[in-house]
């Protein structure tokens, strides 16, 4: 069975995520380097790991496979997941792909470097109501066939 994993700091999406996989029954792992209030939701497990640059993402890494689902703003932690044969999503439903990957890393290493200048740089737009309700379909056309082939298997 598939497993989604939430790259849980500051993922505005985490209750939707948890609403698509129980109706697939798909397990959730969020993980966090803390200040995440555990859920009672029997399919989903809260990790805290270790407060630190990437910490949670190499969590993540270390552990998601080809069947799963990763939901992440982090684009080193999608490109990642995508080496690892997951799928990667972002909380306004925009997916990961490797055909637009390296230019995703390109973009965030040339903003680095522009910051690193003191540059002043545009930050991720506000989050709509739009931005979930994409997600929640691209969620759904994602774990719909992985779990549907889970349980044939």
């Amino acid at each position: 069975m598939p497993t989604l994993y939430i790259d849980a700091d500051a993922c505005p999406v985490k209750q939707e995520a948890v609403r698509v996989a129980e109706r697939y029954g798909v397990r959730v792992v969020m993980v966090s380097d803390g200040g995440l209030r555990p859920s009672r939701h029997p399919l989903v497990e809260t990790v805290v790991v270790a407060q630190g640059a990437d910490a949670a993402d190499d969590w993540i890494a270390d552990r998601v496979g080809p069947e799963d689902v990763c939901v992440t703003s982090d684009i080193p932690l999608a490109d990642r997941c995508l080496k690892y044969g997951a799928q990667a999503i972002r909380p306004n439903g925009e997916l990961f792909t490797q055909d637009m990957i390296g230019q995703a890393l390109a973009g965030r290493a040339i903003a680095e470097h522009r910051r690193s200048f003191g540059e002043q740089t545009r930050g991720p737009r506000p989050f709509s109501k739009a931005d979930r309700s994409a997600f929640l379909d691209r969620l759904d056309s994602l774990l719909r066939p992985l779990a549907t082939s889970a349980r044939d298997a």
